[in-house]
């Protein structure tokens, strides 16, 4: 969330138009009976949110949920980590880009510091959460720092993805020479660390790897969305905080099943709402990616979430 867009003067939403925690858990409830087993809580930074540890509390009572994740920025994880755990939540994704200050500064917008992130990635594995850290990598920026994570995330046996910086939103100035192909990170990678391939789930992102000597909880990944797309078996469905279904990373629209809800829908209507909506979805938006459509509006990162 750059400061240069969401400042001190930005009009965020008013607080009537957030879903309730009521209204994410009927939601939620629904997606359950429909297939779905595994939930993450996301953002913007979803620790911002007060009393989330009840709303994962309510989620992991839903029989039929698997797994309950976390995507967060860890600024204040080191205060919370005890208490997700106790509420339910499994695991959490954090975002690391950089251990060194300057770029990660640079590239978090906001100017924050690494080592506090580091404080709640080890607060979180002694909670009993498992970890696992999402890096984007951008050409001429951190791609000379990737080393150290992937040791960094060694020593503390979890895992680590590498993401190609994708032209998500309209705000980060997305180029594609500042692009750097999971191949290249692979292929320098394999100097220092001796990466096997893993069997891959259907509907994984990531491509991942593993040390043949290190079986304790330690891989990486490479999520290549822009070089190597993955639409045909994506499953993932996403909830903004305003109540809008969206199946892509790169919509531009959501469906709105809050004005569905506070309208009075019955439990069947709302099933009957989000199942149309996954079987009509033709979002293929990685696959198609060329210069007539870099430019199409999008919503934000911070607005949909990871």
């Amino acid at each position: 969330m750059p400061v240069e867009v969401f400042g001190a003067d930005y009009q965020f939403l008013p607080r009537e138009e957030i879903l309730r925690f009521s209204e994410i858990e009927q939601i939620a409830r629904s997606f359950v009976s429909l297939g779905v087993n595994k939930l993450r809580i996301t953002g913007g930074e979803p620790l911002l949110r007060k009393d989330l540890t009840d709303l994962i509390a309510k989620l992991s009572q839903l029989e039929g949920v698997d797994d309950i994740a976390m995507t967060t920025n860890a600024a204040l994880l080191k205060k919370y980590a005890v208490g997700l755990k106790e509420a339910g939540l499994h695991r959490v994704t954090v975002s690391l880009d950089s251990l060194d200050p300057e770029i990660f500064a640079a590239m978090n917008g906001v100017g924050a510091k690494p080592a506090k992130v580091v404080e709640g990635i080890d607060a979180a594995l002694a909670a009993g959460l498992k970890v696992k850290l999402n890096t984007v990598v951008k050409k001429s920026v951190n791609e000379h720092g990737v080393t150290d994570l992937v040791e960094f995330a060694s020593e503390r046996a979890i895992p680590i993805r590498f993401i190609e910086y994708m032209d998500t939103g309209n705000v980060n100035g997305w180029k594609m020479d500042e692009v750097v192909p999971s191949t290249e990170l692979l292929e320098a990678l394999i100097k220092d660390f001796p990466l096997i391939p893993r069997d891959n789930k259907l509907g994984s992102t990531a491509k991942n790897y593993h040390l043949e000597t290190q079986q304790d909880g330690f891989e990486v990944g490479f999520i290549s969305s822009v070089t190597q797309p993955f639409c045909s078996d994506c499953n993932r469905a996403r909830l903004s905080a305003d109540g809008h279904v969206f199946t892509c990373l790169f919509a531009s629209l959501g469906a709105d099943v809050k004005g569905l809800l506070r309208r009075g829908a019955t439990e069947a209507e709302l099933l009957d709402f989000l199942s149309a909506i996954w079987n009509k979805r033709t979002d293929r938006y990685s696959e198609l990616r060329s210069d007539s459509t870099v430019d199409l509006p999008k919503a934000e990162m911070s607005y949909l979430g990871g």
